[in-house]
């Protein structure tokens, strides 16, 4: 019997000894590969970074490079998604419940993402993250092996001008990535018209508030494309008809921008367009409208701007909470960020906004508290309205945002339309958006107008709603401030 035993226990031992040498061989292996992650993401950044200061031409070096963004912005999820497992097996009771709420949504909300494969963190597998690391790792292997080729071509185009350094001083001074689409746009202005004295127009189409108008404004600023023209005009779709009684355009190269908000009847454009053909020969015109229909107008192919995916959207959201502090360096601030990515569903208003509320205060149990204020608030409205507040925007409907409001529990509605006012003129109180996540100011009773973001970057757009209370007011006096002290890292 003594033998039986002592043989079952020996048997244990051996097992549990190879159990633990597999496990060291796996997280060796792992960090091999996650070691092996960050400089293939160095070396494609760094070539992603030069290319995006250059003027390319070639449509297959653009579809080349557009490639590697996507890798890039992929790799640095996979990053996110191992350190978030990391922390998660260190989080206390609490915090891992409060992980548990934002599963629930980030499943009500995956939908909203360009690739509900890549949903948040908190519903994949161990597996399916090192399956992950490792389709990542053999795509970016195989896109570095085969880099030499454009990085040759590359470093033949011709450099854009440096931005001065001033222009940096903001974080959020600049515009992230359409990049590709930017030198699409600019090399259709640049070439000839086939025919010559027929303007070419291209149709740009896309959802509200994706960027079509900044990206359109960045090239319209840029120096080749100023000079190529002698005028640029912008015009509102509405105004179009008064070319029908005899309005005249410049003889000399001009670039027309028209903004649609609604469809026009394919009379009136022909009009207009005939009308069109005498500016000089070269002229072009760009459409921008979220109206599908509108795309027929256009001469060649339109281009349709899609909203970031969740990897480029969280990479975008960190860059602008953290500003010039390294994410890596505070690794649960990165993962309240994280968090706070899905939940927003990839709107850049809202990004600019609770991101100017982190950046001044790197707290984290600021951040922690801002988090969960977002979770109530999502939570509330796919209860109330069964929709996520961002589509809700922009199919111009209420929006309850009592939940990021600490000092009130009646519904607070955000009433369309959901507008982008230059020069608001209404004559009501103001208050910023930031600010009233934040907790620094208390709601007016009556109704007030919400400033959700004053763009800095062209066409500098400030994003304006009227809000109200909807049912009996019970509005707290006491305003709770956020911590202004930041956290000491040494």
């Amino acid at each position: 019997m003594e033998m039986v035993v002592s043989a079952i226990a020996g048997d244990l031992v051996n097992r549990f000894i190879s159990f633990l040498i597999k496990k060291n061989e796996s997280h060796a292996n792992l960090d091999k590969k996650v070691e092996r992650l960050q400089q293939l993401l160095l070396r494609v950044h760094m070539v992603i970074e030069e290319a995006e200061g250059r003027y390319i031409t070639n449509s297959r070096m653009l579809l080349e490079l557009k490639k590697l963004l996507e890798a890039m912005y992929q790799g640095y999820h996979v990053l996110d998604t191992i350190k978030y497992k990391a922390l998660c097996s260190s989080r206390d009771e609490k915090e891992v419940s409060s992980s548990s709420n934002t599963l629930s949504l980030s499943n009500s909300i995956k939908c909203f993402h360009t690739n509900s494969t890549n949903c948040f963190h908190t519903t994949r597998s161990t597996t399916t993250i090192f399956h992950d690391l490792d389709s990542v790792l053999e795509n970016l292997e195989t896109m570095v092996s085969n880099m030499t080729e454009f990085v040759v071509l590359v470093g033949g185009c011709e450099r854009m001008p440096r931005s001065p350094y001033d222009t940096y001083l903001y974080i959020d001074n600049f515009m992230f990535g359409r990049q590709v689409e930017k030198q699409q746009i600019m090399n259709v202005l640049l070439q000839e018209n086939i025919p010559p004295f027929a303007p070419t127009v291209l149709p740009i189409i896309s959802t509200n508030r994706v960027g079509k108008k900044t990206l359109v404004a960045h090239v319209c600023n840029n120096d080749r494309v100023r000079s190529h023209f002698s005028l640029i005009l912008r015009l509102k779709g509405e105004s179009i008809h008064k070319t029908e009684h005899g309005a005249f355009f410049p003889t000399g190269r001009t670039l027309v921008v028209l903004e649609f908000t609604s469809d026009i009847d394919d009379v009136s454009w022909q009009k207009f367009y005939s009308t069109t053909r005498r500016m000089g020969k070269g002229s072009k015109i760009i459409i921008i409208s979220r109206i599908e229909s509108v795309s027929r107008l256009g001469t060649i192919r339109p281009m349709h701007l899609n909203s970031l995916s969740l990897e480029e959207y969280s990479y975008l959201f960190k860059v602008l909470a953290f500003g010039s502090t390294n994410p890596d360096d505070h690794p649960r601030l990165s993962l309240v960020a994280s968090e706070l990515a899905v939940l927003m569903g990839g709107s850049l208003v809202v990004a600019n906004v609770c991101a100017d509320i982190f950046r001044k205060n790197q707290n984290l149990q600021f951040w922690q508290h801002i988090l969960n204020k977002y979770r109530n608030f999502l939570a509330d409205n796919l209860s109330v309205f069964c929709e996520h507040p961002k589509l809700l925007i922009e199919r111009d409907r209420p929006v309850d945002i009592a939940k990021l409001v600490s000092s009130t529990s009646a519904p607070l509605r955000l009433m369309p339309p959901h507008c982008e006012d230059d020069d608001s003129t209404r004559d009501l109180p103001k208050v910023r958006y930031g600010d009233l996540i934040a907790g620094s100011v208390v709601p007016p009773k009556e109704k007030f107008e919400l400033v959700g973001w004053e763009s800095r970057i062209p066409p500098y757009k400030k994003y304006v709603n009227v809000a109200m209370f909807s049912g009996e007011v019970n509005v707290s006096e006491h305003v709770v401030s956020p911590c202004k002290k930041r956290i000491r890292f040494s």
